[in-house]
């Protein structure tokens, strides 16, 4: 096999701004405290576990799932909170949905527009499509929202997307909600709210989805403990979700996942017990995190706190911090201003004292 004629016929038939990508890395954490990934850290009782098992003795993998998951989009537009007149679409998480987005509303000359830092799946996926990207930078001092720029960029750009996450990340804030509102009148497209880290916060889009004509809603169950099911739901009009459901691959979400959602989302009390407790973690580690001298953590209300290092240290901290045991995402570099941050995923009692401990030592 010639490597050279290999290289010629990549170089000749792949998309330029696809060579120019770097995959999305995923890190190795075999052997350590994982925080770097914003999952909930409790697993289920042995009891739960075991009556979950026997269920999926009984689910046959030979056939076809239903294409239309109806049981589990029951059972999330229950657990939800989704409005009756508004309609659920399914995907193999929310990326999967940010693509189908892209794809129904892509084309060429057309858009998609977000604030930075952010999720890096919105520029990734912009640029698997043939969209443009525009990122209009938050505030420096807070994260917020830069209503000015974000408004002067929707009358430029004229987007068919926004994407504007609520609470955001990596920063973990709310936007203020006024001018979110704000965005939605001005933007000519539509704006998708994504709620990844609704479990942790009282602030929701969900209630006013159908409130206005451009807007939808995004949420995943990942992040409130079923990350390994690869599950996410898009709310909003019925005759938006009819047109994006045309993007959707047959069969998309699988059997072992649409029964295990259904059965787990009958057992909600559990998960509204570990949000509760990460929510409760969330402040102590905030607290706990003001004390070490030299760092600054950020408020948030989401299950992770980005936290400033001590100028030009964060990725000797975060090597520091690996070499001990303990696995967080360096943020250093990825945007201006994310510069010397770290950002920490809440994880159970004995695993944030650990960290805690680890760090006070490495600072």
């Amino acid at each position: 096999m010639d490597k050279q004629t290999i290289n010629e016929l990549v170089e000749r038939w792949v998309r330029p701004e696809i060579r120019e990508l770097s995959a999305y890395h995923v890190p190795d954490a075999s052997g350590l405290i994982k925080l770097d990934a914003m999952e909930n850290p409790y697993t289920w009782s042995e009891e739960l576990r075991s009556e979950w098992l026997e269920l999926l003795r009984g689910v046959d993998v030979n056939r076809y799932p239903d294409p239309q998951a109806t049981a589990v989009t029951a059972a999330l537009k229950q657990s939800m909170g989704v409005p009756e007149r508004a309609r659920l679409l399914l995907g193999n998480g929310s990326d999967e949905i940010i693509q189908m987005l892209a794809m129904t509303l892509g084309g060429p000359g057309r858009t998609i527009l977000t604030v930075e830092p952010g999720f890096v799946m919105y520029n990734m996926i912009a640029k698997f499509v043939g969209m443009e990207y525009v990122g209009v930078s938050l505030r420096s001092d807070d994260f917020g929202l830069d209503a000015p720029a974000l408004l002067q960029a929707i009358d430029q750009h004229q987007p068919a997307l926004v994407f504007l996450a609520y609470p955001n990340n990596p920063s973990g804030n709310l936007f203020n909600e006024q001018e979110l509102v704000q965005i939605i009148q001005a933007a000519p497209g539509v704006v998708v709210i994504d709620e990844a880290y609704a479990p942790f916060t009282d602030a929701s889009f969900m209630s006013r989805v159908m409130d206005y004509s451009n807007i939808l809603v995004m949420r995943t169950v990942s992040k409130m403990g079923l990350a390994g099911l690869r599950l996410g739901l898009l709310v909003g009009a019925p005759e938006w979700i009819e047109q994006i459901d045309k993007t959707r691959l047959p069969y998309n979400i699988n059997v072992l996942t649409q029964a295990s959602a259904e059965f787990v989302l009958g057992h909600q009390e559990m998960f509204d017990r570990q949000t509760s407790e990460i929510r409760q973690q969330r402040a102590a580690l905030f607290s706990a995190l003001q004390s070490i001298s030299g760092i600054t953590p950020f408020l948030s209300e989401a299950n992770f706190i980005l936290v400033r290092m001590p100028q030009g240290r964060a990725k000797e901290i975060h090597s520091a911090l690996r070499d001990r045991g303990v696995l967080v995402k360096c943020l250093d570099g990825a945007h201006p201003l994310l510069s010397d941050c770290l950002r920490i995923t809440v994880g159970t009692p004995d695993e944030n004292r650990l960290l805690l401990m680890e760090l006070a030592a490495v600072c």
